[in-house]
């Protein structure tokens, strides 16, 4: 395991139910990596902007971020947008994570630079199955960068 995998993960998601949810799941598969929530898009991006300057928060990036597109105030778009436009931020794998199975905001986000788009699944065995790909892939079989 890189030292790379066991930054963490970043979970923008404002439902505690869902995050819950991906919790048990992650842990089910193991993940040696510390899970972070952030429950709406403005306190992700006061992590991922301020990280290694507030004591609340890692001294690192993550490794990945999963987002969630509907959230109240900055919404998961505008999350993404920041991130990928952002020179020291855009490195890192955004894994879009949402209900949302429309065409429209499949492709908004692949044009905003996502890395991934998932639809939440509604069964918790389904969600079970998605966390296993994501810590299969993104955190087992591809090289992340390490900055």
């Amino acid at each position: 395991m890189s030292s790379a995998s066991l930054k963490p993960i970043l979970v923008v998601e404002d439902s505690a139910e869902d995050f819950t949810a991906l919790g048990r799941a992650f842990r089910k598969h193991a993940l040696q990596n510390p899970v972070l929530r952030c429950a709406d898009g403005d306190q992700a991006l006061e992590y991922l902007q301020g990280y290694g300057r507030n004591a609340n928060w890692p001294s690192v990036l993550p490794a990945i971020i999963l987002l969630d597109l509907n959230m109240p105030g900055t919404d998961g778009r505008q999350v993404l947008e920041i991130v990928k436009q952002d020179s020291i931020l855009s490195t890192i794998p955004v894994i879009i994570f949402s209900t949302s199975s429309n065409s429209r905001d499949i492709e908004d986000c692949y044009q905003l630079g996502a890395n991934s788009y998932l639809t939440k699944p509604i069964g918790y065995a389904e969600m079970e199955e998605k966390v296993r790909l994501i810590v299969q892939y993104w955190l087992e079989a591809v090289e992340l960068p390490v900055a």
